[in-house]
């Protein structure tokens, strides 16, 4: 498989890059509305006003076989890495299932982080991830990703991964400038694990073809160099 030529930093686009976004002002939408349309763009996802309870799309809507091989999280400030995973080389889930055995379509589309309250003073990580396309190019391939607590809206990122070739192996580093947490706000997120929340939307030509979710607890020890 060919590498591209796509080994790039990319910026967030983020609405409040040092503060908790402003309350949400958009025409709202619900779950409901948006899956009785041909497809979903960004603009409608970025008119939910809170996180998701289910998946958007099918796992079939991923017509280009994209697939995240590697994933790595590390503090700006110090290059510690927070959290990494990748899938081992030639990984097939069908050969981890006994005869019988219901594949869950949904696997992989959800992930539960465990970070150290250390986690929510950070000013910025660098996420890399590593992703495989099938036979058919990508183009104007995005995501957009909300982050919220319990209903309130805590930070949206907004990625272009740009051009991906057919059959191409690419890495990207985006990097995520994180607001300024009111420290009340930080105690709730802490003393509620997994109440704290993530929606991740891909889009190529604006239409969205995967979603993937996330919840998060700080209850981990802090890292001396954070």
């Amino acid at each position: 498989m060919p590498e591209s030529a796509m080994t790039q930093e990319a910026i967030a686009r983020t609405r409040s890059r040092r503060g908790l976004p402003q309350p949400h002002s958009r025409p709202t939408v619900t779950e409901e509305e948006l899956r009785l349309k041909d497809y979903i763009t960004p603009e409608d996802v970025m008119n939910l006003s809170c996180i998701t309870k289910d998946y958007l799309c099918s796992h079939d809507a991923n017509v280009y076989d994209i697939d995240f091989i590697r994933f790595k999280i590390r503090d700006m400030d110090s290059g510690v890495t927070l959290f990494e995973v990748a899938k081992p080389a030639g990984y097939d889930p069908k050969q981890h299932h006994t005869p019988g055995e219901v594949i869950d379509p949904d696997a992989g589309r959800f992930v539960r982080y465990h970070f150290s309250q250390g986690f929510l003073k950070l000013q910025s990580v660098g996420a890399t991830v590593e992703f495989t396309v099938g036979d058919k190019p990508l183009t104007h391939f995005r995501m957009i990703e909300r982050h919220f607590f319990r209903d309130q809206e805590l930070k949206c990122f907004d990625f272009e991964f740009g051009f991906c070739i057919p059959n191409s192996k690419n890495s990207v580093e985006h990097i995520y400038e994180f607001p300024e947490l009111p420290s009340d706000l930080m105690k709730e997120m802490v003393e509620n694990p997994f109440e704290t929340r993530s929606d991740s939307f891909y889009f190529v030509d604006n239409k969205l073809i995967m979603h993937n979710k996330a919840d998060y607890a700080y209850d981990e020890p802090d890292v001396a160099a954070l």
